[in-house]
């Protein structure tokens, strides 16, 4: 019998795993502090609304139950965001909880296609519409999935008619297990942005087997490193049709030389030529470009510490022209704008506006 992994998330008790969600910048908390705190912390920020060298195929990460031959024949490339160079292999489902509420429905899954790493992926729905638009959320690191447990969070991003499917990126929340403690998020960086991108495909692939979803109209709204994931994954999958990111990292050379959510004492080992050269196939500011999206929109925190100044002009600057920035001078000028959910309606917007697909002869 299969323990669903949000049964058995533990935290990373380290002072590198210190909350630093662009949507609480400025508040950051320790790992260490209560789950029901943190999970309050989260909900309130939500309420406000918050070269190439040749193709390496590496092999799965670290599992404890090694008789799983299941994923045998999974490769994986991690110096790139695309799927063509890697063979995932997907199981099917387990279903692990469905919450039935006045106005919405969400189902708990776990779903797994690489060894090791089986992923706890939340279904929100709301009741009387037969195929919501979808929006996908990626937050950050180290967010777990607390925030997809709240009830408030629940009611706001589906009391508009749309679904939302959340999860964590990989090495983050319930999704870090059997490592040394020195390996996390930012020492296995090119493994941690790859496989995420990977799964943003996965969970595109999985969504399209369901038939209660609108799987033509696809959002995204993804935050800090979930938002560097995020621009990787649409640079290589046209099926997300409509991108919100709010405070992505990028520019990998300056970011992991100058920001200061890089420890002080492992920055060395970040900035050495054969670190960054693992890192360079995986730039979102090279991927900003090649954003396949219809609509895109960058937000930035201009106050926010975790992302340098430069950083953020040089994303800035890698915009398509099509695409819009939206800054946020202040604290309060973000919390305005997210107060009550009212960031939602741009992308929810933008999902209502696309053009109906041709009938399939």
């Amino acid at each position: 019998m299969f323990l669903l992994s949000s049964l058995r998330e533990t935290t990373h008790n380290d002072p590198k795993n210190m909350i630093s969600n662009p949507l609480l910048t400025d508040s950051f908390v320790s790992n260490s502090i209560s789950s029901f705190i943190r999970t309050i912390l989260l909900v309130s920020a939500v309420l406000l609304l918050p070269h190439i060298v040749a193709a390496q195929l590496v092999a799965a990460p670290p599992d404890a139950n090694s008789t799983d031959a299941r994923f045998a024949g999974v490769l994986e490339d991690w110096t790139s965001p695309a799927l063509a160079d890697s063979h995932l292999v997907p199981v099917q489902p387990l279903l692990g909880t469905i919450d039935d509420e006045p106005t919405y429905t969400v189902q708990l899954l776990q779903v797994q296609w690489r060894k090791g790493d089986p992923i706890d992926l939340y279904v929100m729905k709301p009741k009387g519409i037969k195929k919501p638009p979808v929006i996908l959320y990626l937050y950050g690191y180290p967010t777990s999935t607390d925030i997809f447990r709240n009830d408030a969070y629940e009611d706001l991003v589906t009391k508009n008619g749309f679904a939302a499917v959340g999860f964590v990126s990989a090495l983050t929340g319930h999704r870090y297990h059997d490592r040394p403690l020195k390996q996390w998020f930012l020492s296995e960086l090119p493994e941690s942005l790859s496989a995420s991108a990977h799964d943003v495909q996965m969970v595109l692939n999985y969504l399209a087997t369901r038939d209660d979803l609108d799987i033509d109209r696809v959002g995204m709204f993804a935050t800090g490193s979930g938002a560097s994931i995020a621009i990787l994954a649409s640079s290589v999958d046209p099926r997300i049709k409509v991108l919100e990111a709010l405070d992505p990292w990028g520019d990998w050379p300056t970011w992991l030389s100058t920001s200061p959510f890089v420890p002080a004492d492992e920055r060395a080992q970040y900035v050495t030529p054969e670190f960054l050269k693992k890192v360079a196939t995986l730039e979102p500011l090279a991927s900003l470009p090649k954003i396949k999206a219809k609509k895109f929109r960058l937000e930035q925190e201009l106050y926010g510490r975790d992302t340098p100044p430069t950083v953020k002009d040089r994303l800035r600057a890698a915009v398509p022209s099509d695409a819009s920035v939206v800054d946020f001078k202040t604290q309060d000028d973000f919390k305005t704008a997210f107060a009550d959910g009212k960031n939602l309606a741009w992308i929810q917007q933008e999902l209502r506006s696309l053009p109906p697909l041709s009938p399939t002869p």
